[in-house]
């Protein structure tokens, strides 16, 4: 099997080459990547917990899923296939807004992303798959910022800049 390649990208998010997703991360490329947000009808968050062996922020809490776009995929298509992969299920997204932001890890490798959020609607249960994701929740978007302000360290790092700078963009009242 051979490794997933990431979509290497300039600061404007044009496509400048492919890179497996390791390498990109030991060098500290930045790439293209994504963030999708469910919400159901009473306006919770879903939220997943990383699995604990993942290779970097294991056990974190985060939105409900996350990845990268692969060559020749559309943010929207990838949304959909990471979600059925790591929760269970497809939902229609909308893509909202995107950022850059660069996260060092204490393993050595470094998230350098060009990230594009979107969110979507569900009113069910996941079915999660255990190799991705150790557990889920609904939580209201309030307790959400709450929480990461008393507790930061059991966030993902994109998900703490997601809320700190895109707010309004995920807060599904304002939409």
């Amino acid at each position: 099997m051979t490794e997933e390649q990431v979509i290497l990208v300039d600061e404007n998010d044009n496509q400048i080459g492919l890179m497996p997703k390791m390498e990109a991360h030991e060098k500290a490329l930045l790439h293209r990547a994504f963030s999708v947000f469910i919400f159901n009808d009473t306006n919770e968050l879903m939220l997943q917990q990383r699995a604990l062996h993942k290779y970097h922020s294991p056990g974190l809490w985060t939105n409900t899923c996350c990845s990268h776009q692969r060559h020749g995929e559309s943010n929207l298509e990838a949304g959909k296939r990471r979600l059925q992969e790591e929760m269970g299920f497809v939902t229609a997204l909308k893509e909202t807004t995107s950022f850059m932001y660069k996260a060092p890890f204490d393993n050595g490798l470094t998230e350098h992303e060009y990230d594009h959020i979107m969110i979507g609607y569900y009113n069910n249960a996941p079915t999660i798959n255990k190799d991705e994701v150790a557990d889920w929740k609904w939580m209201p978007l309030e307790d959400v910022k709450a929480d990461i302000a008393l507790q930061p360290e059991n966030y993902t790092a994109w998900f703490k800049i997601i809320f700190e700078k895109f707010y309004d963009y995920i807060n599904i009242n304002k939409i």
